[in-house]
C-alpha cells in the first residue's frame, strides 16, 4: 500500500483540508521457467483492467507466445484470478500461494488439537496432503471439527478454512506444480513489493499524489527492467546520457 495525499484545491493553503489514504500498488512480474531475469510492470492509478494488460505485457516480453503456458501464483484475490483467466484463457493456470493457504490451516489447527505438538503434527499432515494432491483428505480432516452453524464466522476458523479450500479446489494443484518444477509460493512478488515499491514510496514522512506515485513507480520499473538508457534516449535522441544513469565506466587496469 502507498501513502496518498489529496489536497483540497479550494484551500489557499494546500496543507489544510487534505485527505490522507492508502492506495494499492498492483505489481506483477514474469519470467521464463528457470530464468533469473524477471520483467516487471506496475500501476497505482489504473484499475484491474490496466493491471491485467500489464500482466500480459510482462509475459509476452518474457517470451510468452501462442504455444506457451503461464503458471501464475498469487494470494487468491478475485481480481487477479479473473485477469489471469481473461488474459491467458486455456494457456494460463492459477495457484494460490501455499503460505496463504497455510495461514488458514494454522488458524484451524488451534481448534482441532489440544496442545502445540498435536497442532504441529496436524498441520504437517495437512500440508503434506495438499502437496500430494489429496485435498479431499484435508477437507475430511476439517469437516469433523467444523463449528456449529450458529457460531459466527469470525469465531469459526475451521469452517472458514473448509469453505476457503472447497471454493478454490482448482487453484490448489500443488502436486502438479512441484512435479513440473514450478513455484507454489508468491515470495518472489512479495519481495519485489519491498524493493521496487516500498523502498522508495514508503519512506518515513512521505505522502504522494496518486499521479506522482504512479510516475515514480514507472521510473522504478523502467530502471529495474534495464530500460533506463532507452527511456532517456527516446525522450531526446540527441541529448547526452543522464548524469544519474548509475552505469559507471570501468576503470582501466593498472599497468604491471
Amino acid at each position: 500500500m502507498v501513502p496518498i495525499v489529496e489536497p483540497d484545491e479550494d484551500q489557499p493553503d494546500k496543507r489544510k483540508g487534505k485527505r490522507l489514504s492508502w492506495r494499492e500498488a498492483k505489481l506483477s512480474l514474469a519470467h521464463a521457467q528457470g530464468s533469473r531475469t524477471p520483467i516487471y510492470a506496475r500501476t497505482i492509478a489504473g484499475g484491474v483492467e490496466v493491471a491485467g494488460r500489464q500482466m500480459l505485457d510482462c509475459a509476452v516480453r518474457a517470451g510468452f507466445g501462442a504455444h506457451s503456458r503461464v503458471h501464475a501464483v498469487g494470494d487468491g484475490a478475485p481480481w487477479i484470478v479473473g485477469q489471469i483467466e481473461q488474459r491467458f484463457g486455456e494457456q494460463g493456470s492459477y495457484l494460490i500461494d501455499f503460505y496463504h493457504v497455510c495461514e488458514y490451516l494454522s488458524a484451524a489447527a488451534e481448534a482441532t488439537a489440544p496442545d502445540a505438538a498435536a497442532r504441529e503434527a496436524w498441520m504437517e499432515t495437512q500440508k503434506d496432503a495438499l502437496k500430494d494432491g489429496r485435498l479431499m483428505s484435508t477437507l475430511r480432516a476439517l469437516v469433523v471439527h467444523c463449528e456449529p452453524a450458529d457460531v459466527d464466522d469470525d469465531k469459526a476458523p475451521v469452517r472458514a478454512c473448509h469453505r476457503y479450500l472447497s471454493a478454490r479446489a482448482k487453484q490448489l494443484n500443488y502436486r502438479q506444480a512441484l512435479t513440473d518444477g514450478l513455484p507454489i509460493g508468491s515470495g518472489e512478488i512479495e519481495s519485489a513489493h519491498r524493493y521496487v515499491v516500498q523502498q522508495r514510496l514508503k519512506r518515513p514522512g512521505a505522502w504522494w499524489r496518486v499521479e506522482h506515485a504512479d510516475w515514480m513507480l514507472a521510473l522504478r520499473t523502467t530502471r529495474i527492467n534495464g530500460d533506463w538508457g532507452a527511456y532517456w534516449a527516446a525522450l531526446d535522441p540527441n541529448s547526452s546520457p543522464p548524469a544519474n544513469r548509475n552505469t559507471p565506466t570501468p576503470a582501466p587496469k593498472a599497468a604491471a
